[in-house]
């Protein structure tokens, strides 16, 4: 099993940023790849950026040049750094973290985030 702790979300207004992490313990040596997903109320989750063991990113074309993934590899926690947020980037955000060893996903309890206009 793996466990995702997330924390760093919170209320700003547009224009300004934020900072998630996320912190992975348990079976940590059996995750290929963790991200981010976010979900606005009535709407189905989505990706919003994800980075490999490697260290290779990808990010959903709504957040590019705006949102940087990384992670910290020893701490096995990724970042989320989000600037120039906008009230279209309100949602709970939930990390992910994909088990390559168990064909799983695991996802953290998630961390609201609201963007006031």
């Amino acid at each position: 099993q793996v466990q995702l702790v997330e924390s760093g979300g919170g209320l700003v207004q547009a224009g300004g940023s934020l900072r998630l992490s996320c912190a992975a313990s348990g079976r940590i040596a059996s995750i290929g790849a963790m991200g981010w997903y976010r979900q606005a109320p009535g709407k189905q989750r989505e990706l919003v950026a994800t980075i490999t063991n490697s260290g290779s990113t990808n990010y959903a074309d709504s957040v590019k040049g705006r949102f940087t993934i990384s992670r910290d590899t020893a701490k096995m926690t990724i970042y989320l750094q989000m600037n120039i947020l906008k009230p279209d980037d309100t949602a709970v955000y939930y990390c992910n973290a994909w088990s390559t060893l168990y064909q799983l996903d695991y996802w953290g309890q998630g961390t609201q985030v609201t963007v006031s206009s």
